[in-house]
């Protein structure tokens, strides 16, 4: 029997919307239009992110069920699998994330790792901070736990660790446009437990984090 891949999966979701032409996911809104689906996505996060600000304590210890929680905070009201582990296994540019099957035990091994040694995030160097948020990050990705909002959620936790840490809200542009290929590579890196390379672009991020505090506030 062929391993099953994101298309030929079955269950909600492996499910298109109808008339998506197999672009937009089955929904709980009905869109069938990517351009809809990424808005209403983004108007989603930001409420999210209000909410979750407000919901974790500096001194939270983040576990797997919160992550969980995150994404069910956000995507919730969108699709009805939200909160929920993967079922199908899925990759990108030719990397495969974990397999289906071994996301629970996953999960529990970055409790007990990365997310119990980190979190709480405390107030630390540059350096320091930025390599807490490189590991969990970096780790979160790899497992990949959910269907679609991975990368997203990451970044909600890393956001919601860096404030822990006395950080004004994260500014992620160091992960993205002309450091994208750069992040890619940093996250494969840390495939051989290499967070250096994720642990710099973080630093850019804090760095240019305080840079747009300051200037907002002069």
């Amino acid at each position: 029997m062929a391993n099953r891949t994101r298309y030929d999966a079955a269950g909600p979701q492996a499910e298109h919307e109808p008339g998506s032409r197999h672009r937009v996911l089955r929904n709980l809104l009905g869109i069938c239009r990517v351009g809809d689906m990424q808005q209403a996505e983004s108007e989603a996060l930001l409420i999210a992110q209000q909410e979750a600000v407000e919901l974790y304590a500096d001194d939270q210890r983040f576990i797997a069920a919160d992550i969980c929680d995150l994404h069910r905070l956000w995507l919730g009201p969108i699709y009805p699998w939200a909160g929920d582990f993967r079922s199908v296994n899925m990759g990108k540019g030719g990397f495969q994330f974990a397999h289906a099957p071994l996301i629970q035990r996953l999960m529990a091994e970055l409790e007990r790792g990365p997310l119990a040694d980190f979190t709480p995030c405390v107030p630390a160097s540059y350096e320091a901070v930025a390599h807490a948020l490189a590991v969990v990050h970096a780790e979160l990705i790899l497992i990949h736990p959910f269907r679609d909002g991975n990368g997203r959620v990451a970044r909600l936790l890393a956001l919601l660790m860096g404030l822990q840490a006395g950080l004004p809200p994260l500014d992620f542009a160091a992960l993205d446009g002309r450091n994208k290929q750069n992040y890619i590579a940093s996250i494969h890196a840390a495939l051989a437990r290499d967070y250096a390379p994720l642990t710099r672009l973080f630093e850019k991020a804090i760095a240019r984090t305080w840079k747009l505090n300051a200037a907002s506030n002069a």
